[in-house]
C-alpha cells in the first residue's frame, strides 16, 4: 500500500486525502482483479492509481478549496541542514509536478519515482511506448529547469 501512497501523493493528491483515495483503489483493484492480464501487476496498480487520482483532482472538493495564502516554513533546528535541503527539493519537485499536465506528470512519476520500466509505464498510461517516452523527455526537461531556474538555499549551521 506504501507505493500507491506515494504514487496518489505523487500524483497531486494531498497527503491527507491519500490514505483513503489508497483505500478506493484497493475496492477498484478487488472489483476488477478477474481483468488482471498478469502483465505488470505494478503497472496495472498503478493505472488504476493514475486514473483514480486524476478523478480526484478533477472532483468539486478539490475545486471548492482555495488556499488564501502560503503557509509560513516550519521552524527546524540549524543543524539539521541537509533535512532542510531534502524538504526543499521535495516541495520544488511537487511544485514542478503541480504544473505539468496530467499524461506527463503520470509518466515522469511512474518511470523516475517508481521505478517502473517504460513498457510497464506504457501499459499503465494506455499510451503507446514512444509516445510514453517523449512525454518523459518533456517532464525530465520541465523539471530540470525547475530546478536549474532557482538554486537551492543552503541552511548554515
Amino acid at each position: 500500500m506504501a507505493f500507491l501512497w506515494r504514487a496518489t501523493t505523487a500524483l497531486g493528491v494531498p497527503a491527507s486525502d491519500a490514505e483513503d483515495l489508497c483505500q478506493e483503489v484497493m475496492l477498484v483493484v478487488h472489483r476488477r482483479l478477474q481483468e488482471f492480464d498478469g502483465q505488470s501487476l505494478r503497472g496495472w496498480l498503478y493505472g488504476i492509481c493514475l486514473r483514480m487520482a486524476s478523478d480526484y483532482r478533477r472532483s468539486a472538493r478539490v475545486r471548492r478549496e482555495r488556499a488564501t495564502e502560503a503557509l509560513p516554513e516550519p521552524l527546524l533546528e540549524p543543524t539539521q541542514p541537509d533535512e532542510v535541503d531534502a524538504r526543499r527539493a521535495e516541495e520544488k519537485l511537487r511544485r514542478a509536478l503541480d504544473v505539468l499536465d496530467d499524461d506527463k506528470r503520470a509518466v515522469f512519476v511512474l518511470f523516475e519515482i517508481e521505478q517502473l520500466t517504460l513498457r510497464e509505464v506504457s501499459e499503465a498510461v494506455g499510451a503507446p511506448l514512444q509516445t510514453v517516452y517523449s512525454r518523459l523527455q518533456a517532464a525530465r526537461a520541465h523539471v530540470k529547469g525547475a530546478f536549474s531556474a532557482q538554486p537551492e538555499r543552503r541552511v548554515s549551521p
